[in-house]
């Protein structure tokens, strides 16, 4: 696995982590956030071909 690949799944999974908690938290505008920065990764890691499983949906 690059550097990039490693890099890009741990931004997800961290994303993924924060917006549970912010969810937990009932924070809905800082998971309204988190929500979208993780979509935008997902995309990213698409555009080049990253598999990413789904850690918390």
């Amino acid at each position: 696995m690059d550097a990039f690949t490693a890099g890009l799944l741990q931004r997800i999974r961290a994303t993924e982590s924060d917006l549970t908690r912010a969810q937990d938290e009932g924070d809905d505008f800082l998971a309204e956030v988190e929500q979208g920065e993780l979509d935008d990764l997902r995309r990213l890691a698409a555009e080049h071909g990253v598999e990413v499983g789904v850690f918390n949906a």
